[in-house]
């Protein structure tokens, strides 16, 4: 879940950036606080928590402006948003018509149960009181994609694990400095696989294996996530820290095994 979404704090801090944003450096504390309907001494301590966190520096009386830091925290908020919403707009029932995959043979106006596997949407006959459910629009055959509408309820969802497979950067040995032994033990018929970096895509074919991403694996590994699925990123040294960034954001489940045979070595 987003992080201002727990925490009022954060999301009354959200708010008051926005507005000084758009309308910096000029806007008055009461304008603010009628904007919010809070009151400006409310706004007050906010300001003052800003101006201490980093993320807002003072020009003088009635003069604001959001600094740099500010500007990267309301952007990854905005990204923590955009990827819940998404999230929601999977689970939730407010959709007029969503499409699964039949379980079984299907007819047209039958109610179902709706059910994530393998990171699709599953309809099936089996209905009880709890998760999600709907009618058909149509008849469908086992296997076949199928119209459900009248969709209420949550769908039950546990988010994925990230693994994020270290590989050394070529300064280190690169691919050949990599544990192969251990990369193949990390490997599952279930997970998904992306590489990020030459050593991480290097280090994949010495083992026979070719990722399922190669571009855009930052973002694909947090949608697999969200829809249940386990991921594995091999990553080259260098990209390790951009890539938890971007995890933790998300709040998302994820791990670090490193790969590296020199520094095993020396551990021992």
């Amino acid at each position: 879940m987003a992080q201002i979404l727990q925490s009022k704090n954060l999301a009354t801090k959200f708010q008051i950036l926005l507005e000084i944003a758009a309308n910096q450096p000029n806007i008055q504390q009461k304008d603010i606080a009628k904007k919010l309907n809070i009151t400006s001494q409310a706004v007050s301590e906010y300001v003052k928590e800003l101006i201490k966190d980093g993320w807002l520096s003072s020009q003088g009386r009635s003069r604001y402006k959001v600094t740099r830091e500010g500007v990267d925290w309301i952007l990854r908020m905005a990204r923590q948003l955009q990827s819940y919403s998404s999230f929601v707009s999977r689970v939730v029932s407010d959709i007029s018509t969503s499409t699964a995959i039949a379980d079984g043979d299907l007819s047209a106006g039958q109610a179902v149960a709706l059910y994530m596997k393998g990171g699709l949407l599953f309809a099936s006959d089996i209905v009880s009181d709890e998760g999600a459910r709907g009618v058909t629009i149509s008849e469908a055959k086992k296997g076949e994609d199928v119209g459900v509408s009248k969709v209420e309820g949550v769908i039950k969802l546990k988010t994925g694990k990230v693994t994020i497979a270290e590989v050394p950067n070529v300064q280190k040995g690169g691919s050949g400095n990599t544990d192969l032994a251990r990369l193949r033990k990390e490997i599952s018929e279930e997970v998904l696989i992306g590489a990020i970096g030459a050593e991480a895509l290097v280090a994949l074919k010495r083992i026979g294996l070719n990722p399922d991403y190669l571009y855009g694996v930052r973002e694909a590994a947090i949608e697999a996530a969200y829809c249940g699925l386990p991921f594995l990123v091999v990553c080259a040294e260098d990209g390790v820290s951009t890539l938890v960034q971007r995890l933790e954001e998300e709040n998302l489940d994820y791990g670090i095994v490193d790969l590296m045979k020199a520094r095993e070595s020396t551990n021992m």
